[in-house]
């Protein structure tokens, strides 16, 4: 069973899982980083590229979901040092603080809570012209028209993007095509109508990036 709600910290969500025994869970490429909890282990799930597998792990998982772009100010290492990775917070922060927010998190009643405080309590400010940057290309709005809207050269948008979200630009738009079309068609919207309206050229369009960003058909994904 999955439930979410919104975060106090800013643009995250906290989110808690207890998968079914021996089921593998899919974790869609979203542009976003989590700061996780299980089985009296702190980790983070990096950025992906492509769809997360994970081999079914047993017992309930805690996450708190950052904003995109947002975690590297809490977590102080660039998105792209954790590209397609899930690490122990220890690989990242002194062992000694680790274990000492490991045990603050075991002994709270809400270990969900427990993740909010410490990012709350080490978050650094966000930078608002990359909030801007996910808010366009999640609208579907052009890079290169985001970039100059924004006063950014080509080669600064690409560093900042790798540092804030793990990969370009161009990534993370098309990571925020796909998310916006999988919302349309669990809304009911026909393939055909959705594809366009996400912004792909045609359905196999859509199709082909499904599959390439999944690992799996569209219909898949919906069920079908």
């Amino acid at each position: 069973m999955y439930k979410e709600r919104v975060s106090r910290v800013s643009g995250a969500v906290v989110w808690v899982n207890s998968p079914d025994a021996g089921g593998a869970g899919r974790v869609l490429p979203d542009g976003c980083m989590d700061l996780l909890w299980h089985d009296g282990r702190l980790l983070v799930a990096g950025p992906d590229t492509r769809a997360y597998v994970s081999e079914g792990a047993q017992g309930v998982w805690v996450g708190l979901r950052f904003y995109p772009g947002t975690a590297p100010g809490v977590l102080g290492v660039p998105a792209y040092a954790l590209l397609d990775q899930r690490v122990e917070l220890s690989d990242l922060w002194p062992v000694a603080d680790v274990r000492r927010l490991r045990d603050r998190v075991a002994g709270a009643g809400d270990p969900a809570g427990a993740l909010e405080e410490i990012a709350l309590e080490r978050a650094l400010p966000s930078d608002p012209s990359l909030r801007r940057l996910v808010e366009a290309l999640g609208a579907g709005r052009p890079v290169a028209a985001v970039a100059d809207e924004l006063g950014l050269g080509a080669r600064q948008l690409h560093r900042r993007s790798r540092a804030a979200f793990g990969y370009g630009p161009k990534t993370l738009a098309r990571v925020l095509r796909m998310q916006r079309a999988l919302a349309l068609a669990r809304a009911g919207v026909p393939l055909a109508e959705t594809a366009v309206r996400a912004g792909y050229a045609d359905q196999p369009h859509l199709a082909r990036d499904v599959r390439e960003l999944t690992g799996l058909p569209l219909t898949g994904l919906l069920g079908g």
